[in-house]
């Protein structure tokens, strides 16, 4: 069930103009206020790297999971909230089907397939002034319609046949987050790691699918016909010629016809003449294109069991450098998302993301506070500002040094 009803679409709500950018009215101006549609071919792209791929499907869900597996804590004031404070029990539980990792799992693997990644904020912001529950809402339903300063006013939902516009209200707010990766060549949409690894993901694919049809087909490596009578000075006639050449075309190239073998009349030799799948590495291949997908999602090849690159010693600094290069800038990106979205309805909060529960980051934790524990010219309180904890030290019976 989807968290909002659908309704008749209509005008999205203009808030009063008083600043907006001078190059953004301009691409506003292009689109009207109509939708901003995403690209159509980002579903087979999923299709093809997500549903088809084993590399680019895994590295989608380690950073999805890696990344959800990180609390987000609230702070207010500079100091952390309690458990019973209201963002975080939303954050906590955002709706009743999922708990705060679920929804976060489903929205990093979104903005790792598509680019793009949205929140939708439920509940009656307008009367209460914060929302109750949070939704994760699919990239490929959502359109986004500029208003008259470039940005999105509205959100334009579609689900068979039926749509629902998420309006930015009176006051400013957009009752939806939408977080994107870096996109160079669109001003609404973001660009995901798939369409970088497009290339390989397809020749990883179709190594796969030819080393299938190989063993399909009695894994024969592919030859030559060879007219046996060449030698007397007879050659094929024209007919001959192209009526071989096109049964060659249809019925044994590609790789669903790998292997294949031939119905040979008389005079035609058959001379195995080109590599065989040994020779030309396909395994060393798919190999190769398997590192790609995991250099574009920023993925270290050990963790994925994929041989031949030794870039880290062993599995504990690769998956180290995996949190540190993959998972912490994008968990960061998304506490300060919700800061900027969430925060000013929750008088000032701030979101964070709790690192010392990252057991990959354990060894890091312990290096830092070996180096704060002998600065002896660090007063208590800087050393724990330093580490990330905040607040005032306590002293040996349990009272606030007072420095």
């Amino acid at each position: 069930m989807l968290p909002f009803r659908f309704r008749a679409k209509s005008a999205p709500a203009r808030p009063p103009e008083h600043k907006q950018s001078v190059a953004q009215t301009l691409v506003a101006l292009s689109s009207l206020g109509r939708p901003v549609w995403t690209a159509r071919e980002d579903l087979a792209l999923v299709r093809e790297g997500f549903v088809r791929n084993p590399i680019a499907y895994r590295c989608v869900r380690m950073i999805a999971e890696a990344a959800a597996s990180a609390p987000l804590i609230v702070f207010v004031g500079g100091e952390r909230a309690a458990p019973d404070h209201p963002l975080q029990k939303l954050l906590d539980r955002p709706n009743p089907e999922q708990s705060g990792a679920d929804l976060l799992e489903a929205f990093f693997g979104a903005l790792q397939t598509s680019g793009n990644a949205y929140l939708e904020a439920a509940g009656d912001v307008a009367a209460v002034g914060a929302p109750s529950e949070l939704y994760a809402l699919r990239p490929d339903r959502m359109q986004a319609i500029p208003g008259p300063r470039g940005w999105p006013d509205a959100y334009q939902y579609q689900v068979n046949g039926r749509t629902a516009q998420l309006v930015r209200q009176p006051d400013g707010f957009l009752p939806v987050l939408h977080l994107k990766l870096y996109n160079p060549t669109d001003d609404y949409y973001g660009f995901s790691p798939l369409q970088a690894a497009a290339f390989a993901v397809d020749i990883h694919n179709a190594s796969s699918a030819w080393n299938k049809a190989l063993l399909d087909n009695a894994a024969r490596p592919s030859g030559a016909l060879v007219y046996a009578n060449g030698a007397t000075g007879d050659r094929m006639s024209v007919e001959q010629f192209e009526r071989l050449r096109d049964e060659l075309m249809e019925m044994h190239t590609g790789s669903a016809a790998a292997g294949r073998p031939l119905l040979l009349e008389g005079g035609l030799d058959w001379k195995p003449m080109s590599l065989t799948p040994s020779e030309m590495d396909f395994i060393e291949g798919k190999h190769v294109a398997a590192r790609e997908i995991a250099l574009a999602f920023g993925v270290p090849p050990q963790l994925l069991g994929i041989p031949g690159d030794a870039t880290y010693n062993n599995y504990k600094e690769a998956n180290a450098a995996f949190w540190r290069g993959a998972v912490v800038p994008l968990a960061t990106k998304a506490a300060r998302a919700l800061t900027g979205w969430l925060g000013p309805r929750f008088d000032g909060a701030t979101v964070a993301v709790d690192l010392d529960q990252a057991p990959a980051l354990a060894a890091e934790r312990e290096a830092l506070w070996s180096r704060l524990e002998a600065a002896t010219f660090l007063t208590p309180d800087e050393r724990r500002r330093m580490a990330g904890l905040g607040g005032s030290a306590p002293d040996v019976e349990g009272e606030v040094v007072d420095d």
